[in-house]
C-alpha cells in the first residue's frame, strides 16, 4: 500500500483519546473500525450556532449562542428541573436542566457561552439542556457550524467531533485522480479540501464539496466494473455457431414468430456465441416478455454445435417448470437434475450428462455440485440471478473449459443500476410481450370495498378462472407475514371452501411446492400466498391478482406480482387494495403502476424512490451500495463516471500513466482492491 495511505487505514484507536469502548461506538456508525471508516460517515445536515443576538432580541426557535452572565440557580426535584437565571444587556432569562444537575461551570458570576434551541416560557427566554457550554471567551469555539452525524446510543456529537478533526487532519495532499477540465467545470476541490469543508466545516459547504466525494466513489466503482468488463473480454472462450435445424424445429413447435425484441436479443447472443472470447450477457426480460424462449433458442443452438447447455433455476418449482416448457420445444433430449432427483433416475440423469446424451440440462444448484461432470458444456444459462451468489454463478461456469454464461431476470433493472450492479456485463433488453397476450387491467380499490372486492372474486371463480390473492407486508418479520396469510387464508377457506390453497415462505419447501403445484394443476382456483410467488409462476389460467395493502410493496415487486396473471390469451385483471389513509405519494406510486405496464419506466421510478441494490457487494434491496452517493446524485455523475472509466481504461488499460497512478490510489480509497491488486500482479 502507498505509504501515504497508511494512516488512513489504521484503526480508530490510533486517534488521541479513542480507547476501544469509543472505539467500538465509532465503528458501529461509521460501519467500520479504521480512520477512513470515519472519514467517509457523512453528516446528516448542519447546526449553525454563529448567530449571537441578544437574549431579548433572540427568535423563538433558532439555534443560537448566548453570552450571558449566571446569576442565580435554583435546586431541582424531580419531576421539577434545574434552573439556572442568566442575564445580558438585554434582560433576563433561565436555563432549565431535565434529568441532571447543571455542569460545574455554572456558578453565580460565571460569564459563559451557552448554545441552545430558544424557546420562551412565562414570557421569559428559555433554553433547555444547552447542547454547548464554554467560558465566554472562548465562545468563538462553540459559535460556528456542526455537522450533525448519525450516532448511536452512547455516542456523543462531541466525541465524533473530536474523532473527526484528528482524522482529517490525517488526510494527505494526494495526486489529482481527475481531469482538470472536469474540476474546472463542475468546480470541484482537491479529495482534502472536500473532506475537510464536509467534515471539519468553517462555513456552509458549497454542494460542490459533497458532490466530488461521491464522484469519486462512483468514479471507483466504474474503472472496477470497467476493469471486470476487460478480463472477461479477454478471457479464452470459443467460437460457437449452429445451423438453425433445431432452432427451426422448436419455433414449428412454438407455433409464434419471434417479436422484434426477442429476435434482437438473439442476434445479440449469436454474436457473442460466435466470438472467440467467453461471454458474459445479462438478458434482462420484462414481465411476460418471453426471455424463456429466447434462452432456449440460445442453448439449441449450441446443440447444433455438438456442445451442451445447462439453465439453473433458483427453485425446485422453476425449475420444473423450465424443464416441462423446454422439453416441449425441444428436438433434442433435456433432463431435469435437482435435489429431489433420487436413486436410479439421478444416477441416469448424471451419466447420460457425463456421456453427452443429454445436450440440455435443466436443474437447480445441484448442476454445479463436484459429482455432476458434463462432457462437454458450451452455455451456461442462470435464471434470476439475484437469487444465487456470484459464486454459485461462476461455479456453473466454471464447469465448462470455455463456457459462456448468459444470465436472466425478469426484473427490470433501472438503468442506474445496470451501470453499477450488472456494469461487468453486456445487456440484452426484451421490451413489449408476445403475441396473443392482452394488456393487464389494473384497478386501485379501498379495503373498505372488501366485501364488494369478494363478490368480484366469487363471479370469477363460478366461471372457472383462477384467482392470486397476495397478502400484505406486515412489517420486516417473515413470521409476521405468515400470520397475515394465515389469517386471509382461513378467512377465504371459510367463504370458498377446499378450492383455496395456502403458500408461503415459512412453509416446508415440500409443503409450498405441493400447495403450488395443486394451482398450477387447476385444483386449486384461490391461492393465497406472501410475495414467494413474485417470481417463476407460471399459470396461464390464472387472470385474477389481488394485492393486499399495495402501498407497502415497491412498485418494482407489485408490477412482478401482476405479472404472475396475463400469461395466456384471455383478459386478466389486478386489483391493488389499499389503506384509507393513503399519502398523495403512495397514491401516485399506485397511479403509475395502473397507467403502464412498462415495467422499465415502473423500475426507475422505483429506484428513484427507494435505492437499490449493492454494486459489488451482497446486498440487493435498500438503498445503494454507495456510502458517499445518494440515489438522486448518481443518476447524472454514473453518466459522467462510465464514460471517463471507459475513456481512462481504453488509453491506459494498465493504470500506468500519471493519471493512472493517481486513479490507483482512488480505487485503494474506496476498496477496489481486487482490481488494483489484479492491475498490479498483471
Amino acid at each position: 500500500m502507498d505509504p501515504r495511505l497508511l494512516p488512513l487505514f489504521a484503526p480508530l484507536t490510533t486517534l488521541r483519546g479513542v480507547g476501544p469502548a469509543l472505539a467500538t461506538k465509532l465503528a458501529r456508525v461509521a460501519g467500520g473500525e479504521r480512520v477512513l471508516d470515519l472519514l467517509f460517515h457523512m453528516p446528516d445536515g448542519y447546526l449553525d450556532r454563529s448567530s449571537m443576538p441578544l437574549m431579548a432580541e433572540a427568535p423563538e426557535g433558532a439555534i443560537v449562542t448566548l453570552l450571558v452572565e449566571v446569576v442565580g440557580i435554583e435546586e431541582g426535584r424531580a419531576p421539577r428541573p434545574w434552573k439556572v437565571m442568566i442575564r445580558d444587556r438585554s434582560g433576563f432569562g433561565e436555563i432549565a436542566f431535565f434529568g441532571r444537575r447543571p455542569p460545574a461551570a455554572f456558578t453565580v458570576g460565571a460569564g459563559l457561552a451557552v448554545s441552545g434551541k430558544i424557546e420562551r416560557f412565562n414570557g421569559r427566554v428559555q433554553l433547555r439542556n444547552p447542547e454547548r457550554v464554554a467560558p465566554a471567551a472562548q465562545a468563538a469555539a462553540i459559535a460556528g457550524l456542526e455537522p450533525v452525524w448519525p450516532l448511536t446510543a452512547g455516542l456523543f456529537p462531541g466525541q465524533v467531533r473530536g474523532a473527526m478533526r484528528q482524522a482529517v487532519a490525517l488526510v494527505p495532499e494526494l495526486p489529482e485522480w481527475h481531469e482538470r477540465s472536469l474540476l474546472a467545470r463542475e468546480r470541484w476541490p482537491s479529495f482534502r479540501d472536500a473532506l475537510t469543508a464536509v467534515q471539519v466545516p468553517a462555513a456552509m459547504p458549497d454542494p460542490a464539496a459533497r458532490q466530488r466525494l461521491a464522484y469519486d466513489e462512483v468514479l471507483a466503482q466504474q474503472l472496477a466494473l470497467g476493469w471486470a468488463r476487460q478480463r472477461e473480454r479477454k478471457r479464452p472462450g470459443r467460437a460457437i455457431r449452429g445451423d438453425g435445424r433445431l432452432r427451426d424445429e422448436a419455433l414449428r413447435r412454438f407455433g409464434f414468430a419471434l417479436t422484434p425484441a426477442q429476435a434482437g436479443a438473439l442476434a445479440e447472443i449469436d454474436a457473442d456465441l460466435g466470438q472467440p472470447t467467453r461471454m458474459l450477457r445479462l438478458l434482462q426480460g420484462d414481465v411476460g416478455s418471453g426471455k424463456t424462449l429466447v434462452a432456449v433458442l440460445a442453448m439449441l443452438s449450441v446443440a447444433e454445435a455438438g456442445l451442451q447447455a445447462a439453465l439453473m433455476a433458483p427453485t425446485e418449482l422453476l425449475a420444473l417448470q423450465h424443464f416441462r416448457t423446454i422439453s416441449a420445444l425441444s428436438p433434442v433430449p433435456v433432463v431435469l437434475l435437482t435435489g429431489s432427483v433420487k436413486g436410479a433416475e439421478r444416477r441416469a440423469a448424471m451419466e447420460g450428462i457425463g456421456s453427452g446424451r443429454f445436450p440440455l440440462v435443466i436443474g437447480t444448484h445441484a448442476l454445479f455440485q463436484d459429482a455432476v461432470a458434463y462432457r462437454d458444456l458450451g452455455l451456461a444459462v442462470i435464471d434470476e440471478q439475484h437469487r444465487f451468489g456470484v459464486e454459485q454463478r461462476l461455479q456453473l461456469g466454471g464447469k465448462g473449459a470455455r463456457t459462456d454464461v448468459l444470465v436472466m431476470t425478469a426484473t427490470p433493472i433501472p438503468r442506474t443500476l445496470l451501470l453499477t450492479q450488472w456494469g461487468e456485463m453486456a445487456v440484452s433488453r426484451l421490451r413489449g410481450k408476445p403475441g396473443g397476450r392482452r394488456p393487464i387491467r389494473t384497478t386501485i380499490h379501498s379495503l373498505a370495498t372488501f366485501p364488494t372486492v369478494l363478490d368480484g372474486i366469487d363471479r370469477a371463480l363460478g366461471r372457472g378462472e383462477q384467482v392470486y390473492w397476495i397478502c400484505p407486508l406486515v412489517s420486516e418479520s417473515e413470521v409476521l407475514d405468515v400470520a397475515a396469510a394465515e389469517e386471509r387464508f382461513a378467512l377465504l377457506r371459510e367463504r370458498f371452501g377446499d378450492r383455496v390453497g395456502l403458500a408461503h415462505g415459512r412453509q416446508d419447501a415440500a409443503v409450498r411446492d405441493a400447495a403450488l403445484g395443486e394451482f398450477a394443476a387447476g385444483r386449486v382456483r384461490l391461492l393465497v400466498a406472501t410475495t414467494v410467488v413474485e417470481v417463476g409462476v407460471d399459470v396461464p389460467a390464472a387472470t385474477v391478482m389481488v394485492i393486499e395493502h399495495a402501498e407497502r410493496f415497491g412498485l418494482a415487486q407489485l408490477h412482478q406480482l401482476r405479472g404472475r396473471v396475463g400469461r395466456g390469451s384471455a383478459q386478466s385483471f389486478c386489483l391493488l387494495l389499499h389503506d384509507d389513509g393513503l399519502s398523495e405519494t403512495m397514491r401516485r406510486r399506485l397511479v403509475l403502476l395502473r397507467d403502464t405496464e412498462d415495467g422499465f419506466r415502473i423500475a426507475d421510478e422505483d429506484f428513484r424512490i427507494r435505492g437499490g441494490g449493492d454494486g459489488l457487494g451482497t446486498r440487493q434491496s435498500g438503498l445503494p451500495g454507495f456510502r458517499l452517493a445518494d440515489a438522486e446524485q448518481q443518476e447524472r455523475l454514473l453518466d459522467i463516471a462510465h464514460q471517463d472509466a471507459a475513456m481512462l481504461l481504453e488509453r491506459d488499460p494498465r493504470l500506468e500513466g500519471e493519471r493512472g497512478l493517481a486513479v490507483r490510489l482512488l480505487m485503494r480509497l474506496f476498496e477496489r482492491k481486487e482490481a488494483v491488486q489484479t492491475l498490479a500482479a498483471g
